[in-house]
């Protein structure tokens, strides 16, 4: 075998000779320089730059560890080589195109003689497109015959001249199942040019026309290459095998220095095969329980899957599921997620320098992608907890060409309330479902087409006679066209719809019912420019029509004594367009920059009151009534919005970086609560309520260490708010017609520091993480009335300083693993009742400034133990078991602080979601 592969270079050796069409030999230059431990690659790249010649060998051969010595004056290129490889196991040759090929072992020779194929003749002109198919080495183990082959063909690329720069682009794809492999890497290292895939799997590369082996690496999948010879334009589509955990370390490659190379700042990628080794309360994969152990990412209490991120309101969010706006992302009152686990691809969360196509929220962009779907073959995936089961299918179309994908999940949790002592609870109810389905289809090269659709409902009734309802409707449709390599369009068509009612029937008198409806319609085009490998732009335009049904309260029946109370309907147009640029100043600097320009126009049909100036808004100052009829503008707000970052490497491993942006979000959340609930609701930017504004400064620095597998980052930021949304102590929230007489524009700012430290190999792998950060609000506008706490500056709700998160996975065997997740946090602020008095007869209770005070410290450890079924490669079915604890310790959580008068005292009492440890098993399932 050994003998067979040398035999094979030698022949790729020879046939890159003849791919230089006899050209006359020139003499190359000589060598001068005093090396002193210099880094291999830092040394050929000196010897490139001195020399006619260009280097070729696997990466890690020599390792990185690997370090030059030597002084030379105007020496010939293979005496160097021979004093820098001299008693080591590395062996190079030398080729009549002025190529160096490397290896281990035994000694090479660039040419064959020409009769090794034939016993008589000459081998045939012209450059060899692809290894002969019987010459083709033999499978390496662990890895597809087809895989193996296309290593070691060389594909001819293009029909032009050979010359100047051409663009080779493509898609990379999973083997088995056609399914695009989104963030892989595809890189060229002499020169050092590279790009990486797109949501679409799609890639574009520009390189110097000539022969390159093409290194392709990704995030759970096998390391490949491909040789190529560059003449012109052209397309290679990539497959690439899954990597299956053995027993041995397993080193993840694909983006490994992504941390430092990038310019982009606050990003954090998390696929779905790192976000299901996380422990969760109920045993099933949620992804917004695992963003919230990452740094700079919080809630304000256990049940609660609303996200504060660096000093943010939860509604501070955009929250985007194949591009449809999610308004509300969780299920059976926070303890779930929205999300199908097994229909996800991945996650990336920005907390910082938004990319410019992003808009419409101040703090952070939540973009959740799913799979494609199986072009190659049928399969389904699902699993059955305690509480929930889940069953996912997918399967070709078309095979090779189109596909689908359709998951849905259900609840059955009505028997574990009936377990519990306290009778309220055994007869109250609770349930969801959802359905989710993704549409794939490749028209031709250029145009491909994907639908998707979403579905979620909530029904639960607590101890009495009020059901509550709540659902999420959304669909969305994508046309993506490819003009040439180097350009590309995305047409995207949305809609989104969150509403919820609330019933009450049980006792005529009073049945009613509340409903609260808002819809968003979305059109929108992003384009994607590479004119070269150093420049990218990025630039489109979008539209968004929201609806709102502020709220309607009607009577059920002709015996209720309730009183009708509909809110007028609300609409509103936001605009924008946008472009970025990214440009590499050179090898250290690279820049960012990027303008987005909003406009938003609230609508009629409206009326809007006036109020008097400089007094606090209330019913008895409204001056006026102003009445505008169906499509015309009652308030116009517009504005650039920036996108700047750079960055500047410091050496191979480590960098930093700089970033600022501008938002702008014309709707804001209305919640009387601290956490997220589901009859909150939107209210869109008018003539009395202004959109918010936000700026955000960055700073990181970024060092890797052990071959990019451990990555440690620190990162600091400063951000500051305007008209922020808070409200006059006692507001009404819910059927208020006059809702801008409780709402306060404030202003805030939040700053902090977060810490990182991220190991990627081996058997035992995860992250730590660690942030300080401050949230502070402070209402100093108008009346003495509309101020808060004397106009001072206190904590907001989710105004957390101290967060520590770790989360630890530990392979034993190709079978069982572990996962532990530990998180401390500092307890969210509250206001509390310090006092009493009278007044007149009348007994009063005086608070606290607001957020004066601390809910107790919160404190957690999840622990759990994953089973795999055995691994044979033919098997009907795949499954596994996932056991674990949730609040391994017990410790009693406080999610909130209540008071209760009794016997003329007030009293405080502590409540706690999950007081006691959570077991949970369950079983999953792939075939």
């Amino acid at each position: 075998m050994k003998h067979l592969y040398s035999l094979l270079f030698s022949l790729l050796l020879l046939l890159a000779g003849h791919g230089s069409y006899g050209q006359q030999q020139q003499p190359a230059k000589t060598i001068t320089g005093n090396f002193e431990q210099v880094p291999f690659r830092q040394f050929v790249r000196e010897l490139e730059i001195q020399t006619d010649y260009r280097f070729y060998f696997e990466a890690g051969t020599p390792p990185d560890s690997f370090r030059v010595s030597v002084r030379v004056s105007e020496q010939p290129l293979k005496r160097v080589l021979e004093q820098v490889f001299d008693g080591t196991p590395y062996r190079f040759a030398l080729t009549n195109d002025y190529r160096v090929f490397l290896t281990t072992g035994t000694s090479i020779e660039p040419q064959l003689s020409t009769t090794f194929f034939r016993p008589t003749g000459s081998p045939p002109e012209g450059p060899v497109v692809a290894a002969p198919e019987d010459l083709t080495p033999t499978t390496a183990p662990g890895r597809s015959r087809y895989v193996s082959a296309a290593e070691y063909k060389v594909y001819q690329i293009g029909t032009g001249n050979g010359t100047g720069l051409v663009t080779l682009a493509g898609h990379i794809k999973d083997i088995k199942s056609g399914e695009p492999v989104i963030g892989a890497t595809i890189y060229s290292e002499a020169p050092s040019i590279g790009t990486n895939t797109d949501q679409f799997g799609f890639y574009s590369l520009t390189l110097p026309a000539g022969r390159y082996t093409l290194q392709v690496r990704s995030v759970g999948s096998k390391n490949t290459r491909r040789q190529v010879i560059l003449r012109g334009n052209g397309r290679l589509e990539i497959e690439v095998e899954e990597d299956i955990t053995t027993l041995r370390e397993v080193v993840i490659e694909g983006e490994k220095d992504k941390n430092v190379s990038s310019t982009q700042m606050g990003l954090e990628k998390l696929d779905i095969k790192t976000i299901k080794q996380v422990p969760t309360a109920f045993g099933e994969a949620d992804i917004l329980r695992v963003i919230l152990t990452l740094p700079g990412v919080k809630s304000v209490g256990e049940g609660s899957t609303g996200l504060n991120v660096r000093g943010g309101a939860t509604d501070q969010n955009l929250i985007l599921f194949n591009d449809m706006t999610v308004y509300n992302p969780s299920h059976l009152f926070g303890f779930f997620s929205a999300f199908n686990p097994d229909m996800l691809q991945g996650v990336e969360l920005y907390k910082s320098a938004m990319p410019a196509k992003y808009g419409g929220r101040l703090s952070s962009v939540l973009d959740i992608t799913t799979r494609e779907g199986n072009k190659k073959q049928f399969g389904a995936t699902g699993g059955i907890g305690p509480l929930t089961s889940r069953l996912t299918l997918e399967g070709p179309i078309i095979k090779d060409r189109s596909s689908f994908l359709i998951g849905g999940r259900a609840s059955y949790s009505d028997w574990l309330l009936r377990q519990l002592d306290d009778k309220k609870f055994r007869q109250s109810s609770a349930a969801f479902s959802d359905l989710s389905a993704h549409i794939s289809h490749q028209i031709n090269d250029q145009n491909s087409v994907y639908a998707t659709g979403y579905f979620s409902t909530d029904r639960f009734k607590l101890a009495s006679d009020t059901t509550y309802r709540y659902a999420n409707k959304s669909a969305s449709l994508k046309w993506r066209h490819n003009f040439s390599n180097q350009l590309y369009g995305v047409l995207t068509g949305a809609f989104s719809q969150y509403d919820y009612d609330i019933t009450s029937e049980n006792n005529d008198v009073n049945s009613s019912r509340l409903q609260y409806a808002i819809n968003q319609t979305s059109l929108r085009a992003d384009f994607s420019y590479y004119p070269n490998p150093k420049h990218s732009v990025d630039f489109g335009a979008s539209s968004l029509l929201y609806n709102v049904s502020p709220g309607g309260l009607t009577p059920l029946n002709e015996n209720s004594l309730v009183l009708p109370n509909v809110l007028a309907r609300e609409q509103a147009l936001e605009s924008a367009v946008y472009v970025s640029d990214k440009i590499d100043v050179n090898q250290r600097l690279s820049v960012s920059v990027g303008l987005r320009y909003s406009l938003y126009n609230a609508l009629g049909p409206r009326s809007v009151y006036e109020y008097a100036a400089g007094e606090s808004r209330s019913e008895s100052t409204i001056i006026d009534t102003v009445r505008y009829g169906s499509g015309k503008v009652l308030a116009t707000y517009h504005g650039p919005e920036y996108r700047v970052s750079a960055r500047y490497s410091l050496s191979d491993n480590s960098s930093v970086k700089l970033s600022y942006n501008r938002t702008r979000q014309y709707i804001s959340q209305l919640t009387n609560t601290a956490s997220v609930s589901p009859a909150d609701t939107w209210k869109l930017a008018d003539n009395n309520i202004r959109p918010q504004i936000g700026d955000q400064v960055s700073a990181g620095y970024y060092r890797n260490f052990k071959s990019n597998t451990i990555e440690t980052s620190v990162e600091v930021y400063y951000k500051s708010l305007r008209d922020f949304v808070d409200y006059k102590g006692g507001a009404v929230l819910l059927l208020n017609p006059t809702i801008e007489t409780d709402i306060i524009n404030a202003e805030g700012k939040a700053y902090g520091v977060e810490v990182l430290v991220r190991k990627l190999t081996g058997k035992m792998n995860g992250w730590l993480s660690y942030t300080y950060s401050r949230s502070l609000v402070r209402a100093n506008v108008g009346t003495p009335a509309d101020q808060i706490n004397d106009g001072r500056y206190y904590p907001s709700n989710f105004d957390k300083p101290h967060d520590v998160t770790l989360v630890g996975n530990y392979r034993f065997s190709r079978r069982f693993s572990t996962s532990l997740n530990f998180t401390y946090s500092t307890g969210r602020p509250i206001t509390l009742p310090i006092a009493k008095y009278l007044v007149g007869n009348t007994l009063r209770v005086l608070y606290s400034d607001r957020n004066a005070y601390r809910v107790p410290d919160y404190l957690r450890a999840d622990l759990a133990l994953n089973i795999e079924g055995g691994h044979k490669a033919q098997k009907l079915a795949h499954s596994s078991w996932t056991v674990g604890v949730y609040n391994l310790t017990g410790r009693q959580n406080p999610y909130s602080i209540y008071f209760k008068s009794e016997n003329g005292q007030i009293r405080g009492y502590k409540l706690s979601i999950f007081g006691r440890p959570i077991p949970t098993i369950t079983y999953n399932f792939k075939f």
